[in-house]
């Protein structure tokens, strides 16, 4: 009888499990736009735990070097167990996609000899894909900084980027076809590019458009010699013909881009510029010579929601043109440049009018309260 009772609550045990990990699943509803999450892996081991896996479809590990014509793992051991970890979250999101991402501002100096020649293409391309089988991920993001332009002081770039970028996606995509022979799986392959026309110039984006399933415009770290926004969704007033996310979007879909492929970049931290006046708040007056990160910078966006934004003597204010929130100290003129829940919101309905694919952002961890990505689950289905 004893035996009986263990054998049948054991059974019944098992039945509660199973219905409870039906019931996880299905809490996660699965989206129509994407939502691109980048998790810095350069630091370190990530807290795989601190991620919000239902309210993602895609997180891109950054990043993964580039050495020897190879993608090459810097730090094997954290990454390793990084993959291992993030592969883990899809027991709460069965439908998410863990992607290497190749490259960043750091790591781009390598790629125009890595691409340069049939061969050396094939080795990348070999090795880029070889890590997604090792470590069981889902695809390949390459993220050159950039091709025909120098980029980080000291990259190597030269007028061939121009269709070596091209042929290296058809390479990685060689690749990537070949592991599907092996899995029965769909891998995807992705490129984090550049907003300026100047990116657009200097690629066949009507080629690349063609071959990659997600085209991620970093629409921030915008700039200029004023003092102006870095992630607008529209120009200011009086800038008009400026950097802007729509501008991009514009120049990339004209270059023969899908629209259905673009992912549409927020920015989960600030910049801060100096102006040399306190004339408009700060908004489009010359910017002091030389500065860089200035005192008051407000980092990543919980810290300044929770220590900044209208306190410290940084007051917010709403351009209304560009569609964009900024904050201004008149007693250093530090001006903030950012996104918040309301320019999230905005970038939410732009995506949804003009049939993108989503959106993405930098850094998950900026904004370790998710205040900005419970906005975007919030507006984006």
């Amino acid at each position: 009888m004893i035996a009986k009772f263990f054998q049948a609550s054991k059974i019944a045990l098992i039945i509660i499990m199973a219905m409870w990990s039906a019931s996880s699943f299905a809490q996660v509803k699965k989206k129509k736009y994407i939502v691109n999450g980048y998790v810095g892996g350069y630091r370190g081991l990530v807290n795989a735990d601190e991620i919000d896996a239902a309210k993602l479809t895609h997180i891109n590990y950054a990043f993964v070097n580039v050495k020897d014509s190879m993608a090459f793992l810097t730090n094997l051991k954290t990454d390793s167990t990084n993959f291992r970890k993030l592969n883990e979250l899809k027991k709460i999101n069965p439908d998410l996609k863990i992607i290497p991402s190749i490259g960043g501002w750091s790591w781009s100096e390598n790629f125009s000899d890595a691409v340069l020649t049939p061969s050396s293409r094939k080795k990348f391309a070999k090795s880029s894909v070889d890590i997604v089988r090792e470590y069981k991920l889902d695809g390949v993001d390459i993220d050159w900084e950039y091709p025909g332009m120098r980029g980080e002081e000291g990259n190597v770039y030269r007028p061939e980027d121009k269709q070596n970028f091209t042929m290296m996606f058809e390479e990685i995509r060689a690749e990537l076809d070949k592991l599907s022979a092996e899995t029965g799986k769909k891998y995807l392959l992705t490129a984090a590019v550049g907003g300026s026309k100047s990116f657009v110039n200097n690629t066949e984006m009507d080629k690349v458009g063609k071959i990659l399933d997600y085209i991620l415009i970093m629409t921030y770290d915008y700039g200029g010699r004023n003092v102006s926004h870095h992630t607008n969704l529209y120009p200011s007033k009086g800038q008009e013909g400026g950097s802007s996310a729509h501008q991009s979007v514009v120049d990339f879909m004209a270059a023969g881009v899908p629209s259905n492929k673009i992912g549409l970049g927020a920015a989960f931290y600030s910049r801060s510029r100096e102006a040399t006046t306190t004339d408009q708040n700060g908004l489009l007056q010359a910017s002091v010579s030389g500065s860089k990160a200035v005192a008051g910078q407000g980092g990543g966006y919980t810290k300044m929601k929770d220590e900044f934004i209208d306190q410290k003597g940084y007051k917010r204010y709403w351009d209304k043109a560009a569609q964009a929130p900024y904050l201004f100290n008149p007693e250093n003129k530090v001006f903030l440049t950012y996104d918040d829940e309301r320019s999230i919101q905005k970038k939410a309905k732009y995506i949804k009018k003009n049939k993108l694919a989503g959106i993405f952002f930098w850094e998950y961890f900026n904004d370790p309260k998710e205040y900005l990505l419970t906005e975007i689950d919030r507006v984006l289905p």
